[in-house]
């Protein structure tokens, strides 16, 4: 029986940490070169994963009705531009901003990013991250699950308390076990980064949660 199912049966579930991060930025490399500087390397100032890590760099983000500074940029650079978003900042700079998985940009809205060089127009790439569960396949094969799976996020220690429900898992080399949220969705379920919270499968039977709406 793997951890899950046991866990399961006995109605609790596993403990992680959590993550509650701020707004900020995850950039290819032409558009970091673009806002610093020709062959622009990010600074490390902490470790957030194997190899993730939140940049000395920030940048200002600038939508219809406003704009917010001192974005943090999320390292090392990426294959595609994704900027997550509260609702609270979507609402300031005026943009739509969906709610999706991270990695999940189709017929995402742009904004308008400026740096320290000059500023580049993204077309797309703008998302409210749904809540989601780092883990790296260690732990996901530990844990019996894979990448895309689903889970629901309970209330620890008490295990009775649904937070959230269908969180998608993402599986990472580059990951730690983490639940990630953003500053609004901590602030709906009362939790701070390094607070615990309890993951198990999906009981449709089960009372409804918070939700991630």
């Amino acid at each position: 029986m793997n951890q899950f199912l046991h866990q399961q049966a006995t109605n609790s579930g596993v403990r992680v940490t959590v993550a509650v991060s701020p707004s900020h930025v995850h950039l290819t490399a032409g558009v970091i070169e673009q806002l610093f500087c020709d062959h622009y390397r990010l600074h490390e100032r902490c470790r957030l994963g194997p190899t993730q890590f939140e940049a000395e760099e920030s940048v200002s983000l600038i939508g219809p009705k406003g704009r917010i500074t001192d974005v943090r940029v999320i390292g090392p650079p990426r294959k595609a531009n994704q900027v997550e978003l509260s609702r609270t900042d979507a609402l300031k700079l005026g943009i739509d901003a969906p709610m999706r998985a991270p990695g999940d940009l189709e017929g995402t809205p742009g904004v308008l990013i400026k740096g320290p060089r000059t500023q580049v127009a993204l077309e797309l790439g703008v998302i409210r991250a749904l809540p989601h569960v780092h883990m790296n396949p260690r732990d996901a094969d530990r844990l019996g699950l894979a990448d895309r799976d689903r889970v629901e996020v309970l209330n620890d220690p008490d295990a009775v308390r649904i937070l959230f429900r269908d969180v998608p898992v993402r599986v990472s080399a580059d990951y730690r076990l983490e639940l990630h949220l953003d500053v609004d969705g901590g602030e709906t379920a009362g939790l701070v980064s390094g607070d615990y919270v309890l993951l198990r499968k999906c009981e449709p039977s089960e009372s409804e949660g918070i939700g991630i709406g």
